[in-house]
C-alpha cells in the first residue's frame, strides 16, 4: 500500500494546521487573535519580545496555513483569525485527540 492511498486531503490539511502552529510564538499569537477581533502587526511588535522580521515570519506562516489572514491597511497590516479554518482547525484536533 502507497502513502498516497491512506492519507486523506484532511489528515494533509490538519498536518499543515499543527507545523504552523509548532512554535509558542505563533501559538501565542492565536491565542490573541482568538480573543479580539483583529490586531495590527505593529501591536504585536511591541508585544513579543522578537524583531519584526521574526514576527513577519511566524504571521507568514500562520497565514499560509490558512489559520490567519491579513489586510493592508496602508501603512499597516491587520491580522484576524480565519474563523472558517481556525474551526476547522478547532474540530479536527477534537478528532484526533479523542482517539
Amino acid at each position: 500500500m502507497k502513502e498516497k492511498d491512506i492519507i486523506t486531503d484532511n489528515q494533509k490539511k490538519m498536518a499543515r494546521y499543527a507545523k504552523a502552529m509548532g512554535h509558542p510564538i505563533r501559538i501565542y499569537i492565536l491565542e490573541l487573535l482568538s480573543k479580539q477581533s483583529c490586531c495590527y502587526s505593529g501591536d504585536l511588535t511591541e508585544d513579543l519580545p522578537i524583531v519584526k522580521s521574526t514576527l513577519s515570519q511566524h504571521l507568514k506562516e500562520l497565514k499560509d496555513a490558512g489559520l490567519i489572514q491579513g489586510e493592508i491597511e496602508a501603512p499597516r497590516i491587520k491580522y484576524c483569525i480565519n474563523k472558517e479554518n481556525w474551526t476547522e482547525a478547532q474540530e479536527g484536533f477534537k478528532r484526533i485527540l479523542k482517539m
